[in-house]
């Protein structure tokens, strides 16, 4: 299956650090991650834009549902995804639990405890850990592993884009035993000390996460874990950034540069054995 242009600028648009890692992936491995990220790239954009399209989500998630059925879309991101998803076999209750989240996201917009905020990882991430794995055609034992990939790359994901959130009226990190009330900069401002031990706790959870990923990799093979690695090295790199100076994430969105993420990946490629 060629990859089209959407498909290409789709992904581009929604993620530098993983994209640019997964130009790296064999072309035919390449080809089915680019309809991946295209079709969840889709989704996101519905409940992200500003404003909300929540009636386009509805036909999208209604598009799909019928292309289940056997019923072409007409949309080359919805139908390539369903033959991508019967060709590598994704668990269908995966893909319903990433519709939930997205939808929660117009409907929900505050989490008050880990319990809630790790049920919309699940949809938003997680899963997305589980298709790569049918992708790469991966053992189900890596299946652990590939979850707590996804749960940890979307949480730093949540620590860096707290003023992005905050402008979209969202909080995904609870504040439980933290002494705040808000992200909001001007309460964080006011209770700074507050703020940046609660903000290194995250980044805590965050790392114990990522190195419980990491035991995973032995399920790998070297031609695919090395932008898989790539990828997570930079989210690392961003989560140094971010405990050395908490507030950065108001003043700007940390993420490597293309140059640094290159070079990491000249250097994974240097030192995985294969």
């Amino acid at each position: 299956m060629a990859i089209t242009t959407i498909h290409y600028k789709t992904f581009k648009r929604g993620s530098k650090t993983y994209f640019n890692s997964s130009l790296f992936f064999p072309p035919a491995v390449r080809e089915d991650v680019f309809i991946l990220y295209g079709f969840v790239r889709i989704a996101d954009d519905f409940v992200d834009n500003i404003p909300q399209d929540s009636d386009g989500f509805s036909r999208f998630k209604d598009q799909y549902y019928q292309c289940l059925k056997g019923r072409k879309s007409g949309e080359i991101i919805i139908d390539d995804f369903v033959e991508l998803m019967k060709r590598k076999a994704f668990d269908p209750s995966w893909i319903d639990a990433f519709l939930q989240s997205m939808e929660w996201d117009l409907t929900k917009s505050v989490y008050t405890t880990l319990e809630e905020t790790l049920l919309y990882i699940y949809g938003s991430a997680e899963v997305i850990g589980l298709f790569m794995s049918r992708i790469l055609d991966l053992p189900e034992k890596a299946f652990h592993a590939a979850r707590m990939q996804g749960r940890a790359m979307q949480y730093i994901n949540f620590i860096r884009d707290i003023a992005e959130d905050n402008a979209l009226g969202r909080r995904y990190l609870p504040l439980e035993d933290s002494g705040l009330s808000s992200l909001n900069e001007n309460h964080v401002r006011a209770h700074t000390s507050r703020f940046i031990a609660f903000h290194r706790k995250q980044i805590d959870r965050y790392e114990s996460w990522q190195k419980e990923a990491e035991k995973g990799y032995r399920y790998i093979p070297r031609r695919y874990l090395i932008p898989i690695k790539t990828a997570a090295d930079m989210y690392l790199w961003s989560a140094d950034k971010i405990r050395k100076d908490p507030l950065i994430v108001y003043k700007k969105k940390v993420k490597p540069p293309k140059w640094r993420i290159l070079l990491q990946l000249l250097k994974n490629m240097v030192e995985q054995p294969g």
